[in-house]
C-alpha cells in the first residue's frame, strides 16, 4: 500500500506512510477530541496522560543550610534552608517570608508543589553541640503548619532526621522541616552538607 497523503483546507499535508515491512498493522484512534503526540514533541505530554506508576519529569527539589540558626529548647522549630541545589519547579520559598510561586501564596522556608501528588519527602539537621545521654535532637516533616511524621529521637547524637511518604494536593498543601532539641539552652545548627532538605514527585494523584 502507497503512502496516504491528507491535505491541509488551506496548505500543508500530513503523509501517512505503513512500515516497509510484512504484516498486518492496526492503528485505532481513541473516540476523544485531542491531539496526537509524536517523539519530536516537548513539554506536551502531562502528567496526567501517564499511566498508573509513572512519574515522569515531575517536581523535585534539595536545599540546604547556609547560615546558622539559633534553635530555642524544647520547642518544634522550622528549619531554615537558604540555599537551593535542585528545584525543578521552582517550589521551595527558600527566603524568610512568604513568596507567591507558581500563583501559589508559599509559606517561608517551605516546599509547595502546584502538582498534586505523593511526594518522598527527607530532612536532616545537625545541631553543633556537646551530646548527651539525657538530652535528644529530634527531626519531623511538618504539613500545613503542623507535625506530620516524626523522625527517631536521638540520644548521643547531634543530627535530626525524617523521611516520609507525603501527599500534596497540588493547591493548599506544603511541607517544611522541623527540629526539636531538648539540651535546656539555645543551640545552633551547622554543616552543609549535614543540615539539608529535599523530595520528589513519586506518582501522581
Amino acid at each position: 500500500m502507497s503512502a496516504l497523503q491528507l491535505n491541509g483546507a488551506t496548505s500543508g499535508s500530513v503523509t501517512l506512510t505503513p512500515p516497509a515491512v510484512a504484516g498486518t498493522n492496526t492503528l485505532t484512534l481513541p473516540a476523544k477530541t485531542g491531539n496526537i503526540i509524536t517523539s519530536a514533541d516537548t513539554g506536551t505530554v502531562t502528567q496526567t496522560m501517564l499511566s498508573t506508576n509513572v512519574a515522569g519529569n515531575g517536581p523535585a527539589f534539595i536545599v540546604y543550610q547556609s547560615s546558622v540558626q539559633n534553635l530555642t529548647s524544647s520547642t518544634f522549630i522550622v528549619v531554615q534552608y537558604q540555599t537551593k541545589e535542585n528545584d525543578t519547579l521552582t517550589a521551595f520559598n527558600n527566603t524568610a517570608s512568604t513568596a507567591t510561586l507558581n500563583g501559589l501564596s508559599v509559606p517561608a522556608y517551605a516546599f509547595m508543589p502546584n502538582i498534586a501528588g505523593y511526594y518522598q519527602i527527607s530532612g536532616a539537621v545537625y545541631v553543633n553541640v556537646a551530646v548527651s545521654a539525657s538530652s535528644a535532637i529530634i527531626g519531623s516533616i511538618g504539613k500545613n503548619g503542623s507535625e506530620y511524621k516524626r523522625g527517631t529521637a536521638l540520644n548521643y547524637a547531634g543530627n535530626g532526621i525524617c523521611s516520609a511518604l507525603v501527599y500534596l494536593n497540588g493547591t493548599t498543601d506544603y511541607v517544611q522541616f522541623y527540629v526539636y532539641q531538648t539540651y535546656g539552652t539555645p543551640q545552633t545548627t551547622a554543616g552543609q552538607s549535614l543540615t539539608w532538605f529535599g523530595g520528589s514527585l513519586v506518582r501522581s494523584a
